[in-house]
């Protein structure tokens, strides 16, 4: 059995990627994904020699509340995505296991039909109490399956609250999933992701949900003019769709490949990329001062004194953090 805690040589992990080797493949994504210094250095350096061969895929968001049947919808459209001549990924993201940190839902097996298709990659990977609901490498996990040749990449986020604005800051289209029926108590998030929503799909219509699906798309229709358009290039539209019947589903895929191909939205897209390429570098800065100011054994030290004194009533947490503020380097 092959030991997936041995290291290969940088060369031959670029090699694995850029040959699209869906094990090396795996291998390299376990290493951006690992917290030891020695694998963050050649996790860098594997990042610097693929970026030539990153950039020329469509990156797409998924987001809903959960119930909503998003793993269900990616394993129908994936089917259209793959009949179109495409290659495919999928990062899904898992809630994490509080305990373990690992993954609960297991999208593998909700997307087993896709799973064993040649030119499908799919990895579930846990948030691990990562904010946002998305995995804390999805961005170099997405840049390592476009220089293995996935023109198509799909991410999947848990749809928590903040994941429409994380996701939003890493792919170029957006399709928002909605229940129809469901009151604004269960699809709290709708407000807010309207505004950077794409494609807003109401899932579910099919059998005896069909009427109800066709009512809740006109209701969001009307309602998207009380918002103002992510950009003046594209509309967003609202649609209903059954993942289990297929219907509107080539539909869906068809619009958003439209939309790609829309000289001036491509150019707005292409835009957006270089923002969130400086968006990606200030995640990482804080993410790194951060993680430097924990690691520092006097900081450690300070830090358990100062929970300690707040924990005890000793001092307020305003205080605390300014004192430990104050001895910062």
């Amino acid at each position: 059995m092959l030991d997936r805690t041995l290291r290969l040589s940088k060369e031959n992990y670029i090699d694995g990627i850029r040959n699209g080797d869906k094990i090396v493949l795996s291998r390299s994504i376990s290493i951006f994904e690992s917290d030891k210094e020695s694998d963050k250095q050649l996790a860098r350096e594997i990042l610097e020699e693929i970026l030539p061969y990153t950039g020329k895929s469509y990156r797409i968001g998924i987001t809903g509340v959960p119930g909503v049947g998003k793993s269900t919808f990616i394993n129908k459209i994936g089917e259209e995505i793959l009949n179109s001549g495409h290659k495919l990924a999928i990062l899904a993201v898992d809630p994490s296991s509080s305990s373990s940190k690992g993954s609960i839902l297991g999208d593998k097996i909700r997307m087993s039909s896709l799973a064993s298709k040649k030119n499908v990659f799919i990895r579930p990977s846990p948030t691990s109490n990562s904010l946002g609901g998305i995995a804390k490498k999805s961005r170099e996990v997405m840049l390592l399956c476009e220089a293995a040749g996935y023109d198509v990449i799909l991410v999947e986020t848990t749809g928590v609250g903040q994941s429409e604005v994380a996701v939003n800051d890493m792919v170029d289209f957006f399709l928002l999933l909605l229940l129809a029926g469901a009151g604004d108590e269960v699809q709290g998030i709708k407000r807010g992701i309207m505004e950077i929503a794409d494609f807003v799909l109401i899932s579910k219509a099919d059998g005896d949900n069909l009427e109800a699906a066709k009512n809740t798309t006109k209701v969001f229709e009307h309602a998207l003019h009380f918002f103002s358009p992510k950009n003046t290039f594209h509309s967003t539209e609202v649609l209903e769709c059954s993942s289990i019947s297929g219907h509107n589903i080539s539909k869906v895929w068809q619009s958003v490949k439209k939309s790609f191909t829309n000289k001036q939205l491509r150019k707005w897209m292409l835009n957006r990329r270089k923002n969130q390429l400086v968006q990606w570098m200030n995640d990482y800065l804080e993410e790194t001062i951060l993680e430097k100011f924990y690691q520092k054994p006097e900081m450690k030290k300070q830090i358990d004194l100062k929970k300690t004194q707040v924990f005890e009533g000793k001092k307020s947490p305003y205080l605390a953090a300014e004192e430990l503020l104050d001895i910062i380097p």
